[in-house]
């Protein structure tokens, strides 16, 4: 699964919210708001709003943003009417990639995410042209530097816990899990003592597209561009960069 370029891809657009905490707040309100709205306010009860819940938490986001914003979906407070939406397309060299938003005009969000990819040496694709490409999956990555046991122990817990598999790089143990194990591995982990340099339901590519460092540059600054957007919620793609040009170009 190439999980270095994922994992290093994952890094530096942690680092750009971080930076823009305010509208990553925005953003994870709106993820909030949705699961509520089509689920129910109760996390107990809904699976979705528990993820979103605990990815607004694994962000700092105050937990009197994370109420408001069930409450908006509850009815509790008067709020705006969301869509969500996934757009599809090709990146430069070819790279898949979905976008998935949340916005109350479409016309607009349809218009902004076009011109993104259009700028920037892509194209926006019809609906399924690469998300065949792409499983929903958790996705939970370990510091090794913070596990006492050995790589082979450690994954026969991660196993015993519900993952589906284990990929080990220098720095970190990735772990995959179906995503409605999810939220249970996640827990039994943390409850083992372990905590998450990242922790996320996300959609992970069966495939990578390789790009050379001119056709990276492009693509991050593709990525950067749609991240602005305050629209947009997650950016999906099947970039494969070495790790020296990711960290040359950050």
């Amino acid at each position: 699964m190439a999980g270095h370029s994922k994992w290093n891809n994952i890094k530096r657009r942690k680092g750009a919210q971080d930076a823009k905490r305010g509208k990553l707040f925005m953003k994870l309100a709106r993820e909030i708001f949705m699961a509520a709205r089509n689920g129910g306010g109760d996390p107990e009860m809904n699976s979705n709003l528990r993820i979103a819940v605990d990815k607004a938490k694994s962000n700092n986001m105050p937990n009197d943003n994370i109420d408001r914003a069930i409450k908006k979906a509850t009815g509790d407070l008067e709020g705006i009417h969301y869509e969500e939406f996934t757009y599809e397309g090709y990146g430069p060299g070819g790279v898949a990639v979905m976008v998935k938003v949340l916005t109350d005009n479409k016309n607009r969000t349809a218009a902004d995410v076009r011109h993104a990819f259009n700028k920037n040496d892509g194209n926006l694709g019809e609906n399924g042209c690469v998300s065949f490409m792409f499983h929903r999956k958790g996705f939970l990555v370990v510091d090794r530097s913070s596990v006492d046991t050995d790589e082979d122990e450690f994954m026969l817990e991660a196993i015993d816990a519900g993952a589906e598999e284990m990929e080990t790089t220098e720095e970190h143990f990735e772990i995959y899990t179906d995503p409605e194990d999810y939220s249970s591995v996640k827990q039994t982990l943390e409850n083992d003592g372990y905590t998450f340099d990242n922790a996320e339901v996300t959609m992970i590519p069966d495939t990578y597209t390789p790009l050379d460092e001119e056709g990276v540059e492009k693509m991050l600054k593709l990525i950067d561009m749609l991240e602005d957007n305050d629209d947009v919620q997650d950016i999906y793609h099947n970039l494969d960069a070495a790790d020296e040009v990711l960290e040359k170009l950050s």
